[in-house]
């Protein structure tokens, strides 16, 4: 079953890696956020190596974002993210799983976990038979 693990955080730490640039982090002693990446990097590695990392790609600044909603057949287009919230969702990573358990326990590992939220939604397929 395929799964998309969202990442959501503050826009106001905004840039990539995002884990490192929110205020916990930067608290953090270099070396702690040196491990912290090194940590990212292993877990990439892990499930780049098993076959559950489909993909992943993170997200430009909230303020290059568009929304467009149509009311009455009539298309608007606003600028800035699609909710208010403090938060924004800052990247994404779809994985290959054989449970809810495994993508949840692949989701906290991620550092922006620590500082944020990672959210993770199964994926359905086109017959929409998985739910």
């Amino acid at each position: 079953m395929k799964y998309l693990i969202m990442i959501y955080s503050n826009p106001k730490s905004w840039g990539h890696p995002i884990f490192l640039r929110t205020p916990e982090a930067l608290a953090m002693s270099g070396e702690a956020r040196e491990e912290m990446g090194r940590e990212f990097g292993e877990l990439l590695r892990e499930i780049t190596e098993s076959g559950e990392l489909v993909g992943g790609e993170a997200l430009a600044d909230p303020a290059q974002v568009r929304t467009v909603r149509v009311r009455d057949g009539v298309p608007a287009a606003t600028d800035g993210p699609y909710l208010e919230s403090k938060e924004h969702l800052a990247g994404y990573f779809v994985v290959d799983c054989e449970s809810v358990e495994r993508a949840t326990e692949i989701a906290g590992r991620f550092p922006d976990a620590r500082f944020a939220a990672v959210e993770v939604r199964p994926i359905m397929g086109t017959s929409g038979q998985e739910m």
